[in-house]
């Protein structure tokens, strides 16, 4: 699968997925690491890529998104922003309500 329709696929599979350095249970830098916990905070499930394991993710999406950092947080495929928009947007109240009513696709359990 050509790299722009994987991403484009994640975008479209996960309601909410963070592209980030390193895993939710070890975040590869300090920006990753403050997303993660304002995330884990708010409850909420989301997915993520971990683009230090995935190169090709980590060159292409920037491309895609028009943002050249990492970590990216997209809500129902659309950019919220890295890590000090998410931070700002969590102090006044603004991220979590994004979370509400998301529809995730059912796991297959195969």
């Amino acid at each position: 699968m050509e790299i722009k329709q994987k991403i484009e696929s994640q975008l479209n599979e996960y309601p909410a997925i963070l592209y980030m350095k390193g895993t939710p249970q070890f975040p590869q830098c300090g920006f990753s690491s403050r997303v993660v916990t304002i995330l884990k905070r708010i409850g909420e499930p989301f997915a993520y890529v971990n683009v230090l394991a995935e190169p090709a993710v980590r060159e292409h999406l920037p491309k895609i998104s028009d943002w050249p950092t990492f970590p990216q947080l997209f809500i129902n495929g659309e950019l919220v922003g890295g890590c000090d928009i998410i931070e700002e947007m969590d102090q006044q109240g603004e991220l979590a309500p994004l979370f509400e009513g998301l529809i995730w696709p059912e796991e297959d359990n195969a």
